[in-house]
């Protein structure tokens, strides 16, 4: 029997043994797509990807004390203090950090009654007995300093509190022992219905270094047969004294267990806010200075060269986000010189109009500025003081005006065509709402035919401001 039990926990042991994770390669798989997974950074979950050991073989010896039973193990029950032994052997699997499974096999002889059945009988009334059990059983292991795990504590992570829970199977011989001599009371095969056992309780462990823990276990099992004590038949004078059903006893015992795997940490003793407590500190103790404008600002206008698309900007002129000093009006004289600012002008003339006669006559003008952002057709706030003064300068002219929209090279074709006429509508819309004749403006989209920085093919070769200024709207004179 005993043997039998030893060789299947030997035959399940074997290869979870062989399987314990040993392997410190990353994944080489494809990253999941950014556009339905949120992350680029998160590789498949497989063996080569584990960053922890999850496996463990942990063993450790006892004693045993019968406490509810007709024959118990302790004094103020029915008998006096009679110590057993009790061993265990384990194959642990950790399932995540809080919890885990583990496949355990106990041996052990608990000692119960009025004396010490290798003594004799020192009356005629008195009774001893002992059982010698075999056991298989799956426990469930959860981590209870990881699961209820304060938030601030920084201290080094040694100690940890574990519960076990399972069932299995158990087999026993139960021998008792009177002034008449020792005999065989009850004998229970493994794997049969009758032997079923629970067993649960609690465990402390210490982590001596990456390879070792020592634990301190307290169990209490539950038989689940009123025979386990050695009274003999469930009828008997014996099991009369109490009327439990099931002997059931307490099992303390001091273990250790032995990670395996070649990763320097154990996925039980790994702490995600401790971790998160490291690269903190490791950014925290950092002591480099961010260069805000690693090249300058050669112009003072309040905009890095880096993205400064202006580098001469005059002293004193208001500069937009990309550092180009204003034209408020388009007419070709930025603010700082223009004498007026809101209406159009030569530059002859200082950036004001001439006196005329009639309305202006113009055969071919372009007004220039109206950006957006990527993928949008919508009006950006910057741009309607530019629209507002087109829609004076249109007005007075006699002549009609082609709204043109344009894209940049991302994207295809026929994508960046319907975009660009989309902005054009949008633009054309805006300036009719805001007085112009709608015979005088006709919406046209030229995708990303018509750049305006022609080199930005692709993208990828243009600084972004080059990109934004592919993005716009103009007009032509028709």
């Amino acid at each position: 029997m005993k043997l039998s039990l030893a060789i299947v926990a030997l035959a399940l042991a074997i290869p979870g043994a062989n399987y314990a994770q040993d392997s410190t390669a990353v994944s080489t798989g494809t990253y999941p797509n950014t556009f339905s997974s949120g992350s680029a950074n998160v590789s498949p979950f497989t063996n080569q990807s584990k960053r922890f050991n999850d496996w463990s073989i942990s063993v450790g010896a006892g004693v045993p004390l019968l406490q509810s039973a007709d024959l118990t193990s302790i004094k103020n029950g029915n008998g006096k203090n009679l110590f057993g032994y009790s061993a265990y052997v384990s194959i642990d699997k950790a399932i995540t950090h809080a919890f885990g499974i583990n496949l355990q096999y106990d041996r052990g002889e608990t000692r119960q009654g009025w004396f010490n059945t290798k003594d004799a009988a020192p009356d005629a009334t008195a009774v001893g007995a002992r059982t010698q059990y075999d056991a298989i059983s799956i426990l469930g292991d959860i981590n209870f300093s990881n699961l209820l795990r304060r938030v601030d504590n920084h201290s080094t992570y040694r100690w940890a509190l574990h519960g076990y829970a399972g069932i299995g199977t158990i087999a026993y011989r139960a021998y008792q022992k009177d002034s008449k001599g020792q005999r065989l009371m009850t004998e229970v095969k493994p794997f049969k219905l009758g032997s079923m056992f629970m067993q649960a309780g609690a465990g402390l462990k210490f982590k001596v270094n990456r390879r070792i823990d020592l634990e301190g276990r307290l169990m209490y099992v539950v038989t689940g047969d009123d025979e386990f004590d050695g009274g003999g038949d469930a009828y008997s004078a014996i099991n009369k004294r109490s009327e439990q059903i099931s002997d059931n006893f307490f099992n303390a015992t001091l273990g250790l267990s032995i990670k395996l795997g070649k990763h320097e940490s154990h996925l039980m003793w790994h702490d995600p806010l401790q971790e998160i407590y490291y690269k903190l500190d490791v950014l925290a103790n950092k002591n480099q200075d961010i260069e805000v404008c690693k090249k300058g600002d050669a112009d003072n206008d309040g905009v890095c060269d880096d993205w400064d698309r202006q580098l001469d900007t005059p002293a004193g002129a208001r500069v937009d986000g990309a550092g180009v000093a204003l034209d408020t009006d388009l007419d070709g004289v930025i603010d700082l010189y223009d004498k007026c600012v809101t209406v159009p002008g030569p530059v002859e003339n200082n950036g004001c109009p001439t006196t005329t006669t009639g309305p202006v006559i113009e055969t071919e003008t372009k007004l220039e500025g109206i950006e957006f952002d990527l993928n949008s057709d919508r009006i950006l706030p910057s741009n309607t003081p530019i629209l507002n003064n087109a829609v004076n300068y249109i007005n007075s002219s006699n002549g009609s005006y082609s709204v043109i929209g344009a894209t940049d090279t991302r994207g295809t074709d026929a994508y960046n065509q319907k975009l660009s006429q989309r902005r054009a509508n949008n633009v054309k819309n805006y300036l009719i709402k805001n007085g112009v004749q709608n015979g005088k403006l006709n919406a046209v989209g030229k995708g990303e035919k018509d750049l305006k920085y022609p080199e930005c093919e692709p993208a990828t070769k243009c600084p972004e401001w080059k990109n934004r200024a592919n993005r716009r709207v103009y007009f032509e004179a028709k």
